[in-house]
């Protein structure tokens, strides 16, 4: 509907709105003043079972009277609340004026606590218990979502809790990340390495530069392509390169799945992954305490 933005969208959706409401008036009216024959009842052609009549009774008062009611307070909301297009309402409420102020309320009773941790440094704050409860608060509502709950990752959403990082791990690598995110791609090499069986050959190479089972002839054969082609990301020993964001390939974790079929569909077709930039979501407070919270994620197998 973002693309509506014409007003007279607004006056469109009143028109509706407000001629629904009177043709339920009206409908009701009509039954509710509709005369009844002599004799009290008044039948249809519709019988079961020889004698199973459908009657054509008035509605009952109570329900009419309930109905009528439901009409009256539609009308009260929609002079009250938004509802008749782009007519804001008496009150002027609105969902995104409600979050706003909710922001500020939460502003105005956390900021202080946030604050207090934005003047330390980030490795005291990923060593403070009451801070690491609060970043994994954030975390759980931000990031929990690609990454896990337990930030263990999934398949195209890396773990945060190994050692293996395709960038690196540093406080200000990882807050640069949270703050500004980051939008990885590995081109579709097919073409690049001579269609199929080049990438099988290709894919054998880097099964054994993990010291996976593989196939010693076609890994011969791919080590010259990967050489020309691969190692300007990954390095010639295949270790990665952390400035570029491209993974080691030689400690068996895999990103998108480590069986052979991944990692040919990864050679032939490619990847691309994004981390979004959460510095619109998230104040500076937030990011800092968030960033020390991921560091201690993995700062134990770090040390």
């Amino acid at each position: 509907m973002s693309d509506f933005t014409h007003e007279a969208w607004g006056i469109y959706i009143a028109v509706i709105t407000l001629a629904s409401i009177v043709a339920c008036a009206v409908l009701l009216r009509s039954l509710s003043t509709r005369r009844v024959a002599k004799g009290g009842q008044v039948g249809t052609t519709h019988t079961w079972d020889e004698d199973l009549t459908e009657w054509n009774n008035p509605l009952p008062r109570w329900w009419i009277w309930l109905f009528y009611s439901t009409i009256v307070f539609s009308l009260l909301y929609l002079v009250l609340y938004p509802g008749l297009g782009s007519f804001a309402g008496y009150f002027g409420w609105s969902s995104s004026g409600q979050y706003e102020n909710e922001q500020k309320m939460a502003a105005a009773k956390y900021g202080p606590l946030f604050e207090r941790f934005l003047e330390q440094d980030m490795k005291v704050v990923a060593a403070d218990p009451e801070a690491r409860q609060i970043g994994q608060r954030l975390f759980l509502t931000y990031c929990a979502q690609c990454h896990g709950s337990d930030a263990g990752g999934s398949r195209g959403f890396p773990s945060l809790t190994d050692h293996d990082w395709l960038h690196e791990y540093d406080l200000d690598t990882i807050k640069d990340i949270i703050t500004n995110g980051r939008v990885e791609v590995m081109p579709p090499m097919a073409s690049a390495v001579g269609g199929d069986e080049g990438v099988k050959d290709v894919v054998h190479y880097v099964l054994s530069l993990a010291g996976r089972t593989h196939d010693s002839l076609r890994a011969f054969r791919g080590k010259s392509k990967f050489a020309a082609i691969c190692a300007a990301c990954h390095g010639a020993d295949g270790k990665g390169n952390k400035t570029l964001g491209a993974p080691n390939l030689t400690d068996d974790i895999w990103l998108y799945g480590g069986s052979e079929a991944a990692i040919a569909e990864t050679v032939a077709r490619g990847r691309g992954g994004v981390m979004p930039a959460h510095k619109g979501l998230l104040d500076e407070g937030k990011i800092h305490v968030l960033t020390a919270y991921i560091y201690s994620l993995s700062a134990e197998e770090k040390k």
